[in-house]
């Protein structure tokens, strides 16, 4: 069995590289995701994406129920590990419930390379069955929070490094760097940084049509950031966000 795993961007159709509408199009199944009514918009979404480029009638769309985290366990990596082993489990049901299919497809925010653990779960897949698996890149929510604001990801001459919010939490501003992209972070990591100094450019939804942004000095718009995603979460049921964070040099 082939296994497609397409990079969609941050959700817009229009992120879709030719590369990926033509692979798309060359699948007999798409599985899609589907975790709840309040996220059911995420599903809807792969849904008119599907709608929007497929030209092929015969190539089926299925949803299955994706497994959530344990909470109850106290280690992130075996949490983690169980709910990968969980999730290949659910494709591998998916795929048999719908008859079988030498093409699958999944549909992968953003792109598989940053921050998203498909290949690992495809990985795991591989164990169960004859697997061979394509990936086809899609636009990175960093390169759209970034052409959202207009600025470059990196300072002149100077690196950057992509982190998550648990590991600023957790081990603060990683050294040798001065600007971090900052994903995965339901905590608002940004309010255990020393503000003195710190910019900060955040998005939320971004490249959607609901796209919410915010920048400035971190002690000023920190502030209005935080009110910002409790509304838009009480409206949505749900909020991706991303953010990138600069200091500036003393002197």
């Amino acid at each position: 069995m082939d296994l497609l795993l397409i990079g969609i961007g941050t959700g817009n159709p229009d992120h879709l590289t030719l590369e990926a509408v033509k692979a798309l199009n060359s699948v007999d199944l798409v599985l899609i995701p589907e975790k709840g009514e309040d996220k059911a918009d995420l599903a809807e979404l792969r849904r008119r994406i599907c709608a929007d480029v497929l030209t092929d009638p015969a190539v089926r769309i299925r949803g299955f129920a994706m497994p959530v985290r344990d909470p109850a366990n106290p280690s992130y990596l075996a949490r983690v590990n169980d709910w990968h082993d969980a999730i290949a489990g659910a494709w591998t049901a998916a795929i048999s419930d719908a008859g079988g299919a030498e093409r699958v497809a999944l549909l992968v925010w953003g792109d598989p390379a940053l921050y998203d653990s498909t290949l690992r779960i495809a990985e795991r897949l591989a164990r169960r069955m004859e697997l061979r698996v394509r990936v086809i890149p899609g636009i990175m929510s960093p390169q759209v929070l970034a052409a959202a604001h207009g600025i470059p990801l990196n300072d002149l001459g100077a690196p950057f490094l992509v982190t998550t919010g648990r590991r600023l939490r957790e081990d603060g501003w990683p050294l040798g760097v001065d600007t971090l992209v900052v994903m995965l972070d339901g905590g608002c990591a940004f309010q255990t940084v020393p503000p003195e100094g710190v910019e900060i450019w955040w998005g939320a939804y971004v490249g959607m049509s609901g796209q919410i942004t915010d920048r400035g000095p971190l002690s000023e718009a920190g502030p209005r950031i935080l009110a910002a995603r409790e509304a838009a979460r009480a409206e949505h049921g749900w909020i991706m966000d991303i953010y990138i964070l600069r200091r500036t040099p003393a002197g």
